[in-house]
């Protein structure tokens, strides 16, 4: 039986509208039309999914709120206001609660966030993605770099609690020299967290449909990323997951949640959520369509794919989360989180340590930086 008391629960709330759908995003997002968004509707959706799922949850708290999309900034401060407000009047959440919320950098966004910050978020991700009007629009954003240097500085003028710069590397025919000037404007800030992807074409994109040309081969990126992540470290932002990078203290909790395999209630069109009771861990997700999520929201319609998750699900779900972590897992954490005993991944913890991928102290399994590099080798061995 696993102790879900123990395991923390947090809250994804998914706003699936953007000003316009970029190339390489594979996200649940749909372009909103010229009526604008449907704020109060989806409004009341959400409190209906969010009190659909309480049964599932009594008795725990909530300890992370996270806003992704899409674009959530698209939403008005009261809205955000009336969510949250709703929220807590719903279910309990811890005292000092870490509310992030992703934002663009366009001029109608950054003019709401000090409001935003009235409402109660606490800490903003700003999708710069590039420092670059090249780049930016090879990448289809809306914004330009005048507007992303625009977008820090007010964040940083509206004192949130933290904040968090979204970078790409790897763009089409970047060199390190570039990849370098994107990083070097970013650090500029001195912020306390850094979001670092490497662009990829993932399936159901216009990228996938029609690629950009002169992408950067593998060798290029392995020589790309190696320079950033010592630039960066060198900064004082650590990179404690493969795309992430803090300061001490300033990792984004909501996200190492998900990493240590915690629990999260997903509302919101295509939302996901992970639950964990007595009879073990269950996946489902909310209808994609925004107009589907909100005429089934409440109802039986609402729940899509719901499965428990078999010995086989939770040790590949563990190992994909956990081990993106620099600083691995314990056994402890992983029984506590399964439900199984930790003798059932010796044998793969064994043979990537004669590999050299993996190292055990006590109680704690990490990988080695090879391990870290190849983490889908490291995977395998729990498959």
């Amino acid at each position: 039986m696993i102790a879900k008391a123990a395991i923390p629960l947090s809250l994804y709330i998914h706003i699936p509208w953007c000003v316009r759908k970029c190339p390489y995003c594979d996200f649940n997002s749909h372009q909103a039309d010229r009526s604008g968004i449907p704020e109060q509707e989806y409004l009341a959706a959400l409190f209906k999914d969010l009190e659909q799922l309480l049964p599932r949850v009594w008795g725990r708290r909530i300890s992370t709120i996270f806003f992704g999309g899409g674009t959530p900034s698209l939403l008005s401060a009261d809205t955000v206001s009336n969510l949250l407000s709703g929220i807590r009047a719903r279910i309990p959440c811890i005292p000092v609660l870490e509310i992030t919320m992703e934002a663009n950098p366009g001029s109608l966004e950054v003019e709401k966030f000090q409001q935003f910050r009235d409402a109660g978020i606490t800490r903003l991700s700003v999708g710069v993605q590039s420092f670059s009007d090249q780049n930016l629009q090879v990448l289809g954003r809306i914004h330009d770099s005048e507007q992303a240097h625009r977008a820090i500085q007010s964040v940083i003028a509206c004192q949130f609690d933290s904040y968090n710069i979204d970078l790409m590397f790897g763009l089409p025919a970047q060199d390190i020299s570039a990849a370098q000037l994107d990083l070097k404007a970013a650090l500029a800030y001195q912020p306390p967290h850094l979001s670092l992807y490497q662009l990829t074409i993932e399936a159901n994109t216009a990228f996938k449909i029609s690629p950009p040309e002169n992408l950067p081969d593998d060798d290029m990126l392995a020589d790309m990323q190696d320079v950033l992540v010592t630039e960066a470290a060198a900064a004082g932002l650590e990179r404690y997951e493969v795309s992430a990078y803090a300061t001490s203290s300033m990792q984004c909790r909501h996200n190492v949640n998900y990493w240590e395999f915690g629990d999260y209630l997903g509302i919101g069109a295509g939302a996901h959520s992970k639950i964990t009771d007595q009879t073990g861990v269950s996946r489902f997700s909310r209808p994609r369509l925004p107009k589907k999520y909100i005429a089934t929201a409440g109802s039986n319609e609402a729940f899509v794919n719901e499965r428990k998750l078999d010995q086989k699900d939770l040790l590949l779900e563990f190992m994909i989360n956990a081990l993106r972590l620099q600083q691995g897992f314990t056994l402890q954490q992983f029984s506590l989180t399964t439900g199984l005993a930790s003798d059932v991944i010796s044998d793969g913890i064994n043979q990537a340590i004669r590999k050299g991928l993996m190292v055990k102290n006590n109680d704690r399994v990490k990988t080695t930086d090879r391990g870290f590099a190849f983490l889908s080798e490291v995977q395998l061995l729990f498959t």
